[in-house]
C-alpha cells in the first residue's frame, strides 16, 4: 500500500435494509486532477446516472475498493457491525493508503488512520458521494445476478427489500441460504412457516 498523506477517502456502504445479501461497502480516494461532475447522494440519482458514474470513478479515482459482509456474517454480529466490517475491508484493501478516511453515517470502523463519521456525508462530500455510489450500484449487480439464478423471488426489482410481494414470495417459496436470518421478517416466517407452503411447492 503506497502511502499519500493528504489524501482524503470516503466510505459508505449500501444494503443495510434488506432481509438478503451482502452489506457492501465502498471506499474511494479521488483525484484531484481528473474531477468528476454530478457526485452527489446514489439514493438521489437515477440508476442509469448511478451507472455512468460509476465507470468515470473507476476510471478516474487515484483508489478504490468494494468489499462486502455476508449474511452469515450479518446474523452473527448484527447488521451496524457487519456494516462497519465491510467498511473496513474495503479501506485496508485500498493500494493507497488514506491520509483521513471520511464515513457517511455517525459510525467509523476500527481502522489504522485517522478517521471521522459524517451524518449525511453521501450528499456533503464527493468522495463519500463517489463510495456511495460504487456501492450501490456493485449492491445491485450482484442482486441482478442472484434474481438471475432465483427468479421467483424478485430480487431484480425490489433489491431485497421487504416490499410486500417480496414477503409473498418468501411465503411461497421459503428462505433460502442467502437470507439474513436475523432479520424480523424472516425470522418470523421461519418460526412460523407457512402451512401452505408444502402443499404449492409441490
Amino acid at each position: 500500500m503506497e502511502m499519500a498523506e493528504k489524501q482524503i477517502c470516503g466510505v459508505d456502504e449500501a444494503g443495510r435494509g434488506p432481509l438478503c445479501g451482502p452489506v457492501v461497502a465502498a471506499a474511494v480516494i479521488l483525484d484531484p486532477a481528473r474531477p468528476i461532475q454530478g457526485l452527489a447522494d446514489s439514493k438521489k440519482l437515477s440508476a442509469r446516472e448511478r451507472e455512468r458514474l460509476a465507470v468515470l470513478i473507476r476510471e478516474r479515482a487515484l483508489a478504490w475498493r468494494i468489499a462486502e459482509a455476508t449474511p452469515e456474517e450479518i446474523d452473527r454480529l448484527n447488521i451496524l457491525r457487519a456494516s462497519l466490517l465491510a467498511m473496513r475491508r474495503a479501506v485496508e484493501t485500498l493500494r493507497i493508503a488514506p491520509g483521513e478516511v471520511l464515513v457517511d453515517g455517525n459510525h467509523c470502523p476500527e481502522l489504522p488512520f485517522p478517521a471521522r463519521a459524517i451524518i449525511g456525508g453521501d450528499a456533503l462530500e464527493p468522495a463519500i458521494s463517489a463510495a456511495s455510489i460504487l456501492a450501490k450500484t456493485a449492491r445491485d449487480a450482484y442482486m441482478r445476478e442472484l434474481d438471475r439464478l432465483h427468479p421467483q423471488f424478485g430480487l431484480a426489482r425490489h433489491k431485497g427489500y421487504p416490499t410486500a410481494g417480496h414477503l409473498a414470495a418468501i411465503q411461497r417459496h421459503g428462505v433460502t441460504d442467502f437470507y439474513r436470518k436475523s432479520f424480523a421478517p424472516v425470522r418470523r416466517l421461519l418460526a412460523n412457516p407457512p402451512l401452505w407452503a408444502d402443499a404449492d411447492t409441490a
